[in-house]
């Protein structure tokens, strides 16, 4: 009798078998969805910006009068002149109040788009794009899910709300050099690390001491691995202190018609305790810094070190508008803290402790419920507003009066007539015309500040004669004759 063939021996286990060929198909994948997140969150980021920053300008929102100086500077730029900013006193030289000498990029662009819409949209931009190098550092280190999170946390990060909603500043381009940066130094890329953070010296005078503070983590953290990167880092530490003295003592108060810095006198404009005021607020805004936005992890980083000199400055003032959490002073220290978070998360998961191991397992979800939280009642909430999305009759209407200044004027104005009139014309700051008599006055009164407006115009120049052109939901446009 013939000996039957041997069975084939059954497959007992309960995984399926996957080719070889599928599984490297899955990991390419993935790993381009990986690649793609972090544009895909960039995108998403830059259209909620936008939408919130450019709303705010078609509802006459603007807060402050930095939107109609930067685009005064960028406007001269853009027609290769001097970076003159009128609202700061007729013919003021920009480089005599800050040294940001960065924003003449945006010179080409908005010389084919000449409008402050145009310094919104690429504030938007910049802030979006400093996104992707969060997002991709966070998913190297903590995988797709919980990379994705971190980079939810920070674009919903309570700081670059609250930057996105002041006009424009220079600190947009800050924010992703430092976030590429720091992106490299986890990666230990500590020459790209220190080329990212070495122009923050044309971005702000301040920049020059953060690019010391991110110089001196590097040169810590390459000391083992690398003694020749950690000479040029301490090499391009003393680049950034260097940088930051020539600045404040000789570059911008050679542009000062006063030969100084103008900002010394915020350091104790009060005459009180300096580091001591305010303290209160100072230990608020610290928490609002640590807590939302890592859990108190980012304290176990030294990258956290980054944002001292920021803090320093800040809270080293007396002046009362550094200290809190509006505007958009914390705009720059969010990419730090998050950072330092993710640098804190990839060590402390390996931690013998269990506890410490189960809070870094669900902190990177918990920071993004927390910001996700606090958006309800931060300005990216407007998205949900149908409002945000029309341009009210008031605005069109005023908008309408203003239109009636021809090109090339001169004009005095305050902070709502501003932003319609920099693309245009020759605008100063009320009661800052220095003895010039301006072609224009427009006013918004609509709080009803000045009882007599005209009575008020006499006063300012009571050698010249206006007359009102128009009143339009209490903006007053006035004529010299």
């Amino acid at each position: 009798m013939p000996t039957p063939a041997p069975s084939a021996t059954p497959n007992t286990s309960s995984e399926p078998h996957i080719p070889a060929s599928d599984a490297r198909s899955t990991d390419q994948s993935q790993d381009a969805a990986a690649r793609r997140d972090p544009w895909l969150l960039a995108l998403v980021l830059f259209v909620g910006y936008a939408v919130v920053s450019v709303g705010r300008y078609r509802h006459l929102g603007q807060r402050s009068w930095d939107l109609g100086i930067f685009e005064q500077v960028i406007r001269s730029y853009a027609h290769l002149q001097a970076p003159i900013a009128d609202l700061k006193g007729p013919g003021f030289n920009i480089l005599g109040d800050h040294f940001s000498p960065v924003t003449a990029l945006l010179a080409p662009l908005y010389r084919v788009f000449p409008s402050p819409v145009t310094l919104l949209i690429a504030q938007a931009a910049l802030f979006a794009l400093s996104a992707v190098p969060v997002t991709r550092a966070a998913v190297r280190l903590l995988g797709r899910w919980g990379g994705l999170a971190i980079g939810v946390a920070y674009g919903l990060s309570w700081g670059l709300q609250q930057a996105v909603d002041f006009d424009f500043h220079e600190i947009c381009f800050a924010l992703p050099l430092i976030a590429f940066s720091l992106e490299a130094l986890l990666a230990q890329r500590w020459r790209a690390a220190l080329l990212w953070a070495m122009p923050l010296v044309l971005v702000k005078e301040d920049l020059g001491f953060t690019l010391t503070a991110i110089a001196l983590v590097v040169a810590w953290r390459a000391r083992q691995e690398s003694p020749r990167a950690t000479r040029y880092a301490v090499g391009v530490a003393v680049f950034g202190a260097v940088a930051l003295v020539v600045t404040l003592l000789l570059v911008i108060p050679s542009f000062n018609s006063a030969g100084t810095y103008d900002y010394w006198s915020k350091v104790d404009e009060s005459g009180g305790g300096g580091p001591f005021d305010g303290l209160d607020t100072k230990l608020r805004t610290l928490g609002w810094l640590l807590i939302p936005t890592s859990g108190l992890l980012a304290l176990r980083s030294p990258i956290l070190l980054v944002a001292l000199p920021t803090i320093g400055w800040r809270f080293v003032s007396s002046y009362p508008q550094y200290w809190g959490t509006d505007w958009h002073y914390n705009a720059v220290l969010m990419p730090i803290v998050t950072l330092a978070l993710v640098d804190a998360l990839g060590t402390a998961r390996h931690s013998t402790r269990a506890w410490l191991r189960s809070y870094v397992r669900h902190l990177p979800a918990a920071v993004a419920a927390a910001s996700l939280a606090l958006t309800t009642s931060l300005p990216l909430a407007a998205l949900t507003e149908s409002e945000i999305y029309r341009k009210p009759a008031r605005v069109s209407a005023i908008e309408r009066l203003l239109a009636e200044v021809p090109d090339g004027a001169s004009v005095e104005a305050n902070i709502a007539p501003i932003s319609r009139l920099t693309s245009r014309c020759r605008v100063f700051w009320i009661t800052n015309t220095r003895g010039i008599n301006p072609d224009f006055i427009a006013l918004d009164n609509s709080r009803k500040r000045y009882r007599d407006v005209e009575g008020y115009v006499r006063s300012l120049h009571p050698k010249a004669r206006y007359t009102v052109e128009g009143n339009v939901y209490g903006v007053v446009l006035l004529k010299r004759q």
